[in-house]
């Protein structure tokens, strides 16, 4: 008996991180999780494609696979779902016939399977965070990569306007560098992302501008402005930077 309560603590005192996000399998209502994840990590946590649902499923390391996520409606926005980190919801997953507007109540829960459905705010579940690391080491960045990758984690991407925002709001709480260091890198004369995710999101200052066409030598480090506005940068530059 003593040995169950042990092993029942521990389940609920520890979190599970895998890349950008965190399970955390203590039961909260909606807005007193979101507090949580702003308090401890970045926010709760944004879906933008089906490799963020793969890393949730990680990130739960076999507990139950089922908690809220950040998508949330004011019951009167009729302009559509937002994030809690800001921005638009640009992927979407609903289950069959949701969301179903349940008690005029918008907020997001993902279940087992992957797929969403709207819930009332002050229903119990476990959570996931968006957990983002500023670090405040002026390095390269290929030293910045090697860095974030000593530690398990990436140098980081920003594949929606969600991810920039909360980036952005995490550079200016930390009082960073002008321009941090991100996971962006022109090589083979396009710009990719270094862990592989799509590049289909992007935040140059002017579309078609030089940073994003044809950089100039040297220049080929992808850096994030406080005004959250991507430049490229000379990759010798130490900045500050961003791992996931």
């Amino acid at each position: 008996m003593e040995k169950m309560i042990f092993v029942m603590l521990f389940i609920t005192s520890v979190s599970w991180v895998i890349g950008k996000h965190v399970f955390v399998p203590q039961r909260k209502n909606w807005t007193d999780a979101q507090s949580y994840c702003r308090e401890h990590y970045t926010d709760l946590s944004p879906i933008n494609s089906e490799r963020d649902t793969d890393r949730l499923r990680k990130a739960s390391a076999g507990q139950r696979f089922e908690g809220w996520i950040g998508l949330n409606r004011e019951p009167k926005n009729v302009t559509g779902w937002k994030w809690s980190g800001g921005g638009y919801v640009t992927y979407q997953n609903w289950a069959p016939g949701e969301p179903n507007n349940n008690q005029n109540m918008e907020y997001t829960v993902i279940t087992m399977k992957g797929t969403w459905y709207d819930s009332k705010p002050y229903g119990a579940n476990f959570f996931f965070c968006f957990n983002l690391i500023v670090v405040k080491e002026k390095k390269t960045w290929e030293d910045a990569l090697e860095h974030c990758r000593e530690d398990d984690t990436e140098l980081t991407s920003l594949i929606s306007e969600t991810d920039l925002l909360l980036a952005q709001r995490e550079i200016w709480k930390a009082q960073t560098t002008d321009h941090v260091w991100i996971g962006l890198r022109y090589l083979a004369d396009s710009w990719l992302w270094v862990n592989g995710d799509p590049l289909e999101y992007e935040a140059w200052p002017q579309q078609g501008d030089q940073d994003q066409r044809c950089p100039n030598w040297g220049h080929t480090c992808g850096a994030l402005t406080k005004e959250g506005l991507w430049r490229s940068r000379d990759c010798r530059e130490k900045l500050h930077f961003i791992c996931v």
